[in-house]
């Protein structure tokens, strides 16, 4: 015997201030203040070994082109998925 669920598919909101905002964009938001934060607290200087070079860099600068590139590829695999 089944049962019929009464389910919805709709996105986890959270009500806030009157405004209904999904969960996933409450947890970028999250995720974004807290990258944020961590890279404007780390601004000693570092010694950066490319391959041939060895560059001295602020420790933000490497840490925001980390994030740039990481979200870059994020993207680029849930466009690739997309597809599908």
């Amino acid at each position: 015997m089944t049962r019929k669920a009464g389910t919805s598919h709709e996105p986890s909101t959270l009500t806030v201030k009157g405004r209904d905002l999904r969960l996933r964009t409450l947890g970028c938001a999250v995720l974004a203040a807290l990258a944020i934060w961590f890279i404007a607290i780390n601004t000693g200087s570092v010694t950066v070994r490319m391959w041939i070079p060895t560059v001295t860099i602020p420790l933000w600068g490497v840490l925001t082109v980390t994030l740039l590139v990481g979200i870059a590829l994020g993207l680029l695999i849930a466009r690739r998925r997309a597809r599908r």
